[in-house]
Order: C-alpha cells, then structure tokens, then sequence
C-alpha cells in the first residue's frame, strides 16, 4: 500500500467466513502479497534506473567500464544500505500497533515524547505530502518506462508511445470505484513470475563480461563519487532511481507484518534485481551501444513482446498499490484532523480497508495526465523523479530517532549514533535530486509545498474557528444548572448533539433551547476523538458519563485507521446502560457558514484557502455513517 488502509492486498487481510468470522491469511500467503504489493514500484526500476544512471555518468566521454562498475556498485550499495539496512531491518520494528508509514511514525514519535510537537507535525506532514507527490509520478514514469519497449520491437511504434500510455493510465484510473479486490489476488503471482523472469533475464548475460562482479566492492562507489566530483553527485541522484519504492516496506507493515515482507525482500526481490542490474551492467560492458535501453537488450528478440507485455503488467501493478496507497494516506490524514473530511466510498463488503476517494482519484489523474503531457518520455520524467521519496526518507529517519531514544529506551548518543550514517546517506540522496530541481524535480516540490500549505491552512483555521466558537459557547455544567432552575418543554426520545468540546454546551443544543423552547428526555453531548493508534478495540470505543437525570457525555474514540461509524459504536454505549435505539434518537449537528475576517490571524489569501476547504468538506452526516432520515440541522454564521 503504501499507509495503510485502501491497499490493494486484499488477498494479505483476513477474509471473512460464512458465519462473520475472520481467517487468518499463512505466512507464506502474507509473504505472497508484499511480493505483489510492496515491491512493485521498486520491483519496476530496473526499466529505467540503471540507463539514466550510467547515461547521466557518462557525459560526453561515453559509457566506459569504470563507469559501469561504479555505477552498479552505487546501486548495489544503496540497495544494501537504504532499503535492506534502514527499512527492512530497523524501520520494520519501530511499528505503531503493527501499522507503519510516515504518518504511523509521526503518531509514534509524539506518543515517545509525550506531545504532538510542532516540530514533528512539520515533518509528518512534509513527509505525507511528498509521497503524495510520488504518488503522481510514479504511475507516469512506470507505464511510460514499459510501453516504450515497443520502439525496439518496431520503430514505428515510437509515435504511439505516448497515447498508449495515457490510455492504459486512464482505464487504471477509471477502474478505482470497482475496488480491487478481484484483480489483487493476481498482483503476488505476477510480480512473481516479473521477478523470476527479471533475474533470469540478467543471470544470462552476467556472462557477457564476468568483470561486473566487481562492483560488488564498496571501493568501486567510493573511487566514482571521489574521481566524478559534480557529475557524481548528478549521478547519485539517478541512482536513486533504483530504492524509490523503499518506503513502501515500512509503510505496508500493518497489511502483510514484519516477516514476510522480510522474507519477500531477501529470498526474492534483492536478489532478483541485482542478477537483472548485473546482467544489464555486463550487457553494455560488452556492448556499450545497448546503454540506450539496456533492460530491454537483455531480452531475447523472440520474448520482446511478451517481456513488454509483462512489464506493462507490472507497472500497472505499481501504479495501483500507489494510487491505492494515496487514498490510505489521505484517510489517516482526515482521521488526524490534517485535512477536511472527504467522501470515501466503500467497494468490499468483506474488507473494510477497501476505499475509494473520488476526489483523490481525479486529482492524480489529472496531475499523472499532465505529466506524460510534458515529459513524453521516461528518461526525461526521471529528472523530477526521486526528490519526493528522498524527501519521505529523510522525514523517515528524522522520526524514527524520537522513537529510538524514548521509546526503544536508548541513550540519546546512542539513537543519534543509530540513525546518524541514515540521516546522512538519505541527506546526500536529497542533495543529489535537488540539482534536478531545473529539469523537472521543480514539480513534485511544487505539488509537495502546496500540500503542506493546504494541511498547515487547514490545522490553522480549525485552530481559530474554535477558539472563537468557544468564546461564544456556554460552559455545560452552567446551563444544566441553568435548565434546573427552569426547566423547559420535555419531549420523549434522545437527541444526539455532536461537538468537539464537551465541556462547553453544543451550539446545536443552544439554538434548539432558543427557537424550539423543548429538551429532550435524553440528551447526550457526544464527542469523537481520533486516537494516535491505527485502531481501537470495542473495549476502549465508548467512554460514557452520566451529568444529571437528562444529560449524559460519550466520548467515541476511534484509531487513525478506522472507518468511523458512529451509530454502531453508540450502540456499544448500552453495555454501560444506555438503552440506544436510533429509531427515537435524534443527531443535531451544527452547519457553519464561514466569513472572512480582517482580524483573523491569518493572511486573506489563507482565509480564503480555509473558507473554500471548509465548504469542499463532505457531509458529517455522510463521513460518520448517520442514517439522514435521523439529523436536524442548524445552521450558524461564524467569521475566521
């Protein structure tokens, strides 16, 4: 998945038997899945990475041997140390309830510190908007990288490159509202057979210049780097071509857990990519001409078309678990109050975590469109890819110290000394890309900065719309002392006032008091709070608070992860008593209608901003799975 909820692994959840419980997929099943899931977009790079890297060495002296080997040993050891080292066997066991990712890491690292520090809500989300980012990108560069096999197997298939892939990106698009979860029992067996197919296709021309087994040696990427100066570090950043898709390990933890990705990593995946770079470094060690598309030389001419075929499979695969992965993200993300709610509609009866969210949907596709519009090629969309992951990794390994020392319980030398040769390579990875910034790496920085303006508007302006709502607000242990006094018309059944403060009396309430002059026989303060686990067990759910003979407070609590519905979980409220019965309850919910204000706060373009998010935001009614036919509305005017 990549985050979390929506991936598309539903063969990795557990499946639900006849009589409504649940199996538990095996090991080898989970290990099945991350091969499907997680290690497509990583699994994809050999297409692209390796040439971009040796084309961007090579300048104008071509590609020599010393290139190819230092190239190959860069790629060796980044896969090493970036992916094997840093997620695979450090990151996988910094889980927050078995869930992983950058938002997951920043809820961990602010239940180690005690406090969502605006340090660390910087950092999550600077690190979910970047793989947002990578989530535009990474469909573009992938369907076109496969499709422009076509050109060798006939030149003239050149002018079709482009159309083709739009057309594949768009029935990719358009097949999200129908869920995923048929197609994605296929995704472990056919990136098997793409990881198979790759080390076979390598291990055959390894032969071609055995010298290539050089590069094995850390030396080799030292002496590049140290010879190579800028070009190097222009090089470095096509290098890391080769481990975007990392993050993906630590962000699918929840799904698949830390074993079989662990296994899937080392039995299939690393292997199989080295076999397929060492045969394709041998290749044009022998050959340098074959530096124009080397992934596609290795292939007999007689296997091109299927090996395209296979390839286009693959990358759509990719393509999918980080649309899927997007729509997880941006569910944790309103979850945690970072973004407005947005209609999620739900494709799996079975699976809870198959989502879709059609305005993520279009707005991907819109930026993927426009993307293959400018680019047109994947080695010319390569230059903007790579500095929303690298950006991810840094945010990654920033995190993770605040677990490591408060968590982990380490000395604060020793998580610094841990995440330390991290931070650095992940640092030199973020410089390299940024020399990109001019070729195209501008974009997702652009796409990336104004997510983070969005979230940051949006954490700001719900932070003075209830400042000043709660100046207006009537505390409620005052009003029930008022309502004793003199106590109003009672009507029978329960009336359901949501509020994000229940210490105050709900607005809802008090205008109902105003202009219908009627209490209900039972009234209840209810609040929703979004805890920083992925989920909440039932036994946590509820918080019930008797305050006087009419009055009574819930407090509803729900993980990051789950799908919040709120007249299931009231119902858990009758083990504390409570007879709940939505057919004589009643939900007032409060509809804000926002003015721009000169003493606002903020700037008025960010006003604005706010107002127009504000308004976007779906329906409570709708986003807490209220039936309709059981809320009144009322409607109040408030300035920001």
């Amino acid at each position: 998945m990549r985050n979390g909820v929506n991936d598309p692994a539903a063969s990795a959840d557990p499946t639900a038997t006849a009589n409504g419980e649940t199996k538990a997929p095996s090991f080898w099943a989970l290990a099945l899945g991350s091969v499907g899931v997680v290690y497509g977009d990583i699994g994809t790079s050999p297409l692209y990475a390796f040439r971009e890297a040796a084309l961007a060495a090579s300048n104008e002296r071509g590609v020599t041997p010393d290139i190819v080997l230092g190239v190959l040993s860069l790629i060796v050891w980044a896969l090493i140390l970036t992916v094997t080292l840093k997620y695979v066997l450090l990151l996988l066991r910094a889980d927050n309830n078995g869930e992983g990712g950058t938002l997951s890491l920043m809820a961990l690292a602010t239940r180690a510190v005690g406090r969502r520090t605006p340090f660390i809500l910087l950092l999550g989300v600077i690190g979910a908007a970047m793989f947002l980012g990578d989530s535009v990108i990474t469909p573009a560069i992938s369907v076109l990288s496969a499709v422009e096999g076509l050109k060798l197997a006939n030149p003239a298939f050149s002018h079709y490159v482009a159309p083709l892939t739009v057309l594949i990106l768009i029935l990719l698009f358009a097949v999200q509202s129908r869920g995923t979860a048929r197609v994605a029992a296929f995704f472990g067996p056919i990136m098997v057979v793409w990881f198979v197919s790759i080390a076979i296709a390598g291990a055959l021309h390894i032969h071609d210049d055995p010298r290539v087994l050089l590069a094995l040696n850390p030396a080799y990427a030292v002496s590049f780097m140290l010879s190579h100066g800028h070009i190097g570090l222009i090089t470095l950043g096509a290098v890391f071509l080769v481990v975007t898709g990392g993050e993906a390990l630590y962000a699918d933890l929840g799904h698949f857990g830390r074993k079989p990705i662990q296994l899937a990593w080392l039995g299939l995946v690393l292997p199989s990519l080295l076999i397929n770079y060492f045969g394709q470094g041998a290749l044009v060690l022998a050959n340098p001409s074959a530096i124009e598309n080397p992934f596609y030389r290795l292939v007999p001419e007689s296997f091109l078309v299927p090996m395209i075929v296979m390839a286009t499979a693959a990358t759509v695969i990719a393509s999918q678990a980080v649309i899927t992965g997007a729509y997880s993200l941006v569910h944790q993300a309103i979850q945690l109050g970072l973004l407005p709610r947005l209609t999620i509609l739900h494709t799996s009866a079975s699976h809870a975590g198959q989502i879709y969210i059609p305005r993520v949907t279009l707005a991907l596709l819109i930026g993927v469109l426009l993307l293959v519009g400018l680019f047109r090629t994947s080695g010319s969309l390569a230059a903007a890819y790579g500095i929303a992951v690298a950006t991810t990794m840094v945010v990654d390994a920033t995190l993770g110290f605040f677990v490591f020392w408060k968590l982990w319980k380490l000395k604060v030398w020793q998580a610094a000394l841990l995440v330390a040769p991290f931070v650095f390579i992940d640092s030199v990875f973020f410089s390299a890309n940024l020399l990109k910034v001019g070729d195209g790496a501008w974009l997702p920085l652009l796409f990336g900065a104004t997510v983070v303006m969005v979230i940051l508007t949006w954490r700001r302006g719900t932070g003075i719309l209830l400042n000043k709502t709660r100046r207006a607000e009537v505390p409620i242990e005052t009003l029930l002392r008022s309502l004793e006094k003199k106590p109003p018309h009672m009507v029978p059944g329960t009336a359901v006032f949501l509020t994000s403060d229940p210490d105050f009396a709900p607005t809802a309430l008090l205008h109902n008091l105003k202009h219908n002059k009627v209490l209900h026989e039972h009234n209840v303060i209810l609040t929703i709070v979004t805890g920083d686990t992925p989920r909440v067990p039932d036994s946590e759910r509820v918080q019930f608070t008797p305050l006087s003979e009419h009055f009574a407070r819930v407090t509803l609590k729900f993980g990051y992860m789950d799908n919040p519905n709120v007249p299931k979980a009231l119902a858990i409220a009758r083990k504390h008593g409570w007879q709940f019965d939505i057919m004589s309850t009643s939900f007032f919910l409060s509809r804000r209608t926002l003015r721009p204000s000169a003493q606002s706060g903020m700037p008025s373009w960010q006003d604005r901003l706010f107002i127009a998010l504000a308004r976007s935001a779906s329906d409570a009614t709708d986003f807490f799975q209220i039936p309709t036919g059981r809320v009144v509305e009322v409607g109040t005017q408030v300035t920001v």
